[in-house]
């Protein structure tokens, strides 16, 4: 079992920064890609941004240039630099760990709130 838990979010105005964090414990040894997640209300959940254990990353076209996702291994962390962000932008920010293990492994954090608001 993998455990994931997101801080760093909150409140600012457009325009500004937020880092996210996600801490993750237990079993990652068979962990691959960690990613982040968003969903607002009404809507699905998509994919912000992902990174590999080699270090390849996947925006989406909505937040490329603007967030960069980022991982240390020492410290079983992954990142998510928020900048310019936009209205468009709130949402609850989920962490994703995805890995195989005689069968696919697929875990997920809490969430933690962003809102953008002036």
């Amino acid at each position: 079992q993998v455990q994931l838990v997101e801080s760093g979010g909150g409140n600012v105005h457009p325009g500004g920064s937020l880092r996210l964090s996600c801490a993750a414990s237990g079993s990652i040894a068979n962990i691959y890609a960690l990613g982040w997640y968003r969903q607002a209300p009404g809507k699905e959940r998509e994919m912000v941004a992902t990174i590999t254990s080699g270090n390849s990353t996947l925006y989406a076209d909505s937040v490329q240039g603007r967030f960069t996702i980022s991982r240390d291994n020492a410290k079983r962390t992954a990142y998510l630099q928020m900048n310019s962000l936009k209205p468009e932008d709130p949402a609850v920010y989920y962490c994703n760990a995805a890995g195989f293990s005689e069968g696919p492994l697929l875990y997920w954090g809490q969430g933690t709130q962003v809102t953008v608001s002036s």
